[in-house]
């Protein structure tokens, strides 16, 4: 984007519903031209048609990855936050980014962190979002006013209600597309139905359920969370049907500023809101600290958001991974996590097939593009990437274009409204990749016409998929549910289905939750003994059933991870099966089985736990080798008590520790003592002893989870992404409190102890038997090690430079020129033993050796 002249920039900061978008809007019709940037399509959406409505069809464009609306003359641009045209030599008098403290979400969190550092507009720029972006604002735009925006309403928890005596013009809020119309049909029963909004549905279709909503047609919501991204309503309670969600990798407890985000919707301007929980949903209840906060709009600020560098070069496809795996230079910005794009880009870099292909920076610049193309169908990086190669054959040669038969046979595929819920909303997600494809121009040689036939087929399978769902959801589970009524429940056919539902009859009453059963969230307090009748009996059988296909899905479906209170456990499917608790050693943890496992038949039950015993062995023996080595050998009573003792600390430490703080220990090693540490990959270094195999990234993070387990406490925070990765050099800033073994600290970098001993040994090298010497900076500078840190390094092993030359002029760089030379590490003598030490051996902890492993 041009820029003629530095451009205020104005924060607004607030909870949610204060105003902050209609401001934003207010500004940008003031201008000439304008854009702003937003979370989500459907928010875009909605704002679109409020501008068409003040400055006319011809004059407003909206533009996402599936869909784009540009005229002409359009001035006034809404879009997705991904999707700002800030590059295509536009020029916008106001620029405006919403809900940036979206730089914080690990997935897109790096797209907002770059729109709030270089998106700016001509004559006015405007950042929206929470109070707790204020720090980061100051960091990263130091000249920017913040303005605050209070809620001019009082928000207010109203407890727990039932879900038949929820107020009129209240919002519920639940986390799939089951909850969904579960409440909806609960609604339908006593209070005349409710409007429904999804992110499934289409735009047409959602407006459609907020007029109804807003005319009065119905006084009840139920939505999804994107009710919290700036889908303004008139709503004056909002009811939480659940305070959990699955985020593409687990089920978690909202964050506090989610919950806030979504209750902010209730109340409008001073017109004052309530929030809640509905009654009978055991994972729906606040905690008091939770409730205090969101009433006073109390939130921790933002320590840092996400980074990826966006300004990339093209000459190659290393440079441009280069340039997306490049360190952000502020300390308040951390690397983001690996995205989409990037994993389909190193996998196809890499395929022999395709890499060739392309070359040139025209050809780097189009396969990125192409690289770009978000996973609506979330199929993971290996497919996504397939299907990637597959559009790049069409794209990387020939004339560039998709053959138009091509598309449209993929488009027509799709035109079906035929099927159940699961295959109409994977048509959805498939056509919003087809929609999205037939919006670049230089893709298709007729993308108009690509783009409304993909369009009107997303109109089509939404309308079906709402339909689908309510006769699937609603009308056939309460039949089944009033039939039994009365009757016996157990007699009911009972059977376990896909998605881990629990159907009676083939309509859905709960779930398996793991092992455990779960009944539907939504049912009522009457419904729910019908619904235990109905499934205790079969339960044993469909437990046994679920125990089988544990077993058959072998490892791939088995992980370790963190439960929602953070505590080391087992997951299969994405389920919690197990807790791991303390075993007989550090690398030997015991799998500790959920209770709900006991209702499985004991021959199952017992195949089940040998399988994950067995899982969990061979899991951990490849990351823990090393570790396992050194225990063995540390309680092998044929070693020295001074090698076994140098291995404790070892194991103790995390794999490294200075050479200073085992002096004593290494001068008290025999020959055989360091030929047992030769074979076990234990180097004495200059500066560290360190065993390379257990500072390697797996090993490092099995450690973090087996010392969790072995104290009894919750996996410790995520490290810094550098750090996970155990890259050669990283900030500082970025170590724990508590350091990283495999780390030297240097300066404001830290270098990892491997590669501090090869450059020592480098210096050593280039030494020989000169008095004084040279050394080539090529080395560390490959490592980014900064050069004031590369002579830290230096004098920490023992070099020093020679003095400069009395006669060397200042501007001479006689500094750059002076040799080095070798004075020495100087070594702590060894002290003579405390008074009634002397009996005590070579070192007492290997006594509680034990102890400090089991």
């Amino acid at each position: 984007m041009t820029r003629f002249s530095p451009s205020p920039v104005t924060a607004v900061l607030g909870p949610t519903n204060t105003g902050k978008t209609h401001l934003a809007i207010e500004r940008m019709c003031a201008h000439s031209s304008g854009l702003i940037g937003f979370p989500l399509r459907l928010l875009a959406r909605e704002v679109y048609d409020r501008v068409v409505k003040i400055k006319g069809p011809g004059e407003v464009a909206l533009v996402t990855g599936e869909e784009r609306i540009v005229p002409p003359g359009a001035r006034w641009f809404l879009s997705t936050a991904e999707s700002m045209p800030l590059d295509q030599g536009r020029d916008f008098a106001f620029v405006a980014i919403d809900e940036a403290q979206l730089g914080a979400h690990p997935e897109r969190g790096h797209v907002f962190t770059d729109r709030v550092l270089n998106a700016r507009g001509r004559d006015e720029t405007m950042i929206l979002g929470s109070e707790a972006l204020s720090p980061m604002i100051r960091a990263l735009v130091p000249d920017a006013e913040i303005i605050g925006r209070p809620r001019f309403s009082t928000l207010s928890y109203a407890g727990i209600k039932k879900l038949s005596r929820l107020p009129p013009r209240s919002a519920i809020v639940a986390f799939s597309a089951e909850e969904v119309y579960a409440v909806a049909e609960m609604l339908r029963r006593f209070r005349g139905g409710a409007a429904v909004v999804m992110g499934a549905l289409s735009p047409a279709t959602r407006n459609a359920q907020v007029a109804m909503y807003q005319a009065g047609e119905v006084d009840y919501l139920v939505a999804t969370d994107a009710i919290g991204m700036g889908l303004n309503m008139d709503v004056e309670h909002v009811a939480f049907a659940s305070l959990h969600k699955y985020d593409g990798a687990r089920r978690r407890r909202l964050t506090l500023s989610e919950m806030a985000q979504i209750a902010g919707r209730a109340g409008r301007h001073q017109r004052d809101g309530t929030f809640g929980s509905v009654a009978g949903h055991h994972d729906a209840q606040f905690t008091d600290e939770e409730i205090e906060r969101i009433e006073q709009h109390s939130f921790p600020p933002l320590k840092s958001l996400f980074w990826r560098e966006s300004r990339l070069r093209f000459d190659s496809l290393g440079t441009l991974i280069a340039d997306l795996e490049r360190l952000p230079s502020s300390p308040v910005l951390k690397p983001a996590p690996e995205a989409i794009d990037l994993a389909v880009l190193r996998r196809l870099a890499d395929d022999p097939q395709v890499a060739p292909s392309v070359r040139g920076q025209a050809a780097v610049r189009r396969f990125w593009s192409v690289c770009s193309l978000p996973d609506f169908q979330h199929r993971g990086a290996e497919h996504h990437a397939n299907f990637v190669a597959q559009l790049w054959q069409h794209l990387g040669q020939g004339l560039g274009h998709i053959p138009v038969d091509f598309i449209a046979r993929k488009i027509a595929d799709l035109d079906s409204v035929q099927g159940d819920v699961e295959k109409l909303g994977a048509r959805i997600a498939a056509i919003r990749t087809w929609a999205y494809v037939a919006q670049r121009r230089d893709w298709l040689a007729d993308p108009a016409e690509m783009a409304g036939r993909a369009r009107e087929v997303e109109e089509r399978l939404s309308d079906a998929l709402h339909r689908a769902l309510a006769q699937r959801f609603v009308d056939r589970r309460t039949a089944v549910l009033l039939r039994g009524l009365g009757g016996d429940a157990s007699l009911l056919p009972v059977t376990l289905e896909e998605g881990d539902a629990i159907c009676v009859d083939g309509e859905p009453i709960g779930h398996l939750s793991g092992f455990s059963f779960v009944v539907d969230a939504q049912a009522r307090l009457a419904d729910r003994k019908l619904l235990v009748a109905a499934a205790d009996r079969h339960l044993p059988g469909l437990l046994a059933r679920r125990a089988r296909d544990l077993i058959a899905d072998g490892a791939k479906a088995l992980g370790l991870g963190a439960d929602d209170k953070g505590r080391p456990a087992l997951f299969w499917r994405g389920q919690r099966i197990g807790l791991l608790v303390r075993g007989a050693s550090l690398g030997h943890p015991r799998f500790q089985p959920d209770r709900a496992l006991d209702a499985i038949p004991r021959p199952d039950r017992e195949a089940l736990l040998a399988h994950v015993t067995d899982w969990l062995e061979a899991h951990l023996k490849k990351a823990l080798a090393p570790v396992r080595a050194l225990t063995r050998a540390a309680e092998d009573k044929r070693c020295s008590g001074p090698l076994r003792a140098l291995l404790v600390q070892l194991v103790e430490a995390g794999g490294a520790i200075p050479r200073t703080e085992a002096e004593p220990l290494i001068a008290a090693l025999d020959g055989p003592a360091r030929q047992v540490l030769q074979r076990l990959g234990v180097r004495l270094g200059s500066l560290d002893i360190f065993c390379a195999a257990m500072i390697r990234a797996d090993c490092q993070a099995m450690l973090r989870l087996m010392r969790a387990v072995r104290a009894g406490a919750a996996l410790p925070e995520a490290l810094d992404p550098a750090i996970e990765s155990l890259r050669a050099v990283v900030p500082a800033s970025a170590l724990p409190g508590e350091g990283h073994p495999a780390y030297r600290g240097l300066g404001d970098q830290a270098l990892r102890v491997d590669m501090a001993e090869k450059l020592i040994r480098a210096a050593h090298d280039a030494k020989g038997n000169a008095a004084s010497f040279a050394i080539d900076p090529a080395l560390a500078i490959s490592m980014g090690l900064t050069a004031a840190n590369a002579e830290r390094l230096m004098r920490a092993a023992g070099f020093r430079r020679e003095a400069a030359p009395a006669d060397a002029g200042a501007d001479s760089g006689s500094d750059k020129q002076r040799l080095w030379r070798w004075r020495g590490l100087a070594r702590k003598k060894a002290q003579g033993p405390a008074a009634g030490q002397e009996n005590r051996g070579h070192f007492a902890a290997l006594k509680e050796w034990k102890v400090a492993i089991g």
